[in-house]
């Protein structure tokens, strides 16, 4: 919520204009988000007149300390609700950094370029707090990005389809 939101301000704030149509997708319990996004939007648009974003919500996939066998059934609902959404966006590309909200994300989007309806690009960048193990999120998108990104050596040497590219947030 609070600090991924923030490290993904930081790699976005290094995209060119033509990174534009961008689609935030939110968990629909996230209220620190949409003022970050907003803010840095505003501020975006002083240097690109053109730029353009949008802001959408899913479901929260799995809520701090929630039981694994009920996450199942939320992530399950949260990717059934992401699929619409996915569709509709149909992004070229996915950069993403952690939070469970991403994981629906990106699997709906993995299923669309199963379907050859939509191939979509998955970046997954780890946050630099995981030091020595990946996130839940990580463990589960290290199979499914087609770039993941870690910012400690420690990662790169147990993960070895990671890209190591030193501290980017």
């Amino acid at each position: 919520t609070g600090g991924h939101t923030t490290e993904i301000l930081r790699l976005l704030s290094c995209l060119s204009e033509s990174y534009s149509p961008r689609h935030y997708v939110l968990a629909d319990s996230d209220k620190m988000s949409e003022a970050k996004i907003r803010s840095f939007e505003q501020k975006r648009a002083e240097t690109f007149s053109k730029s353009q974003f949008s802001l959408d919500r899913i479901p929260r996939s799995r809520e701090v300390r929630q039981s694994w066998i009920s996450s199942v059934l939320t992530t399950l609902y949260s990717i059934l609700y992401s699929l619409p959404l996915t569709y509709k966006r149909k992004p070229d590309l996915i950069l993403c950094n952690g939070p469970g909200t991403c994981v629906p994300v990106c699997l709906s989007a993995f299923l669309l370029g199963l379907l050859r309806i939509k191939r979509t690009i998955i970046v997954y960048v780890e946050s630099i707090c995981r030091v020595e193990t990946l996130s839940l999120s990580g463990k589960i998108l290290y199979y499914f990005s087609d770039y993941f990104i870690v910012q400690w050596p420690e990662l790169k040497k147990k993960y070895p389809k990671s890209v190591y590219l030193g501290r980017i947030v």
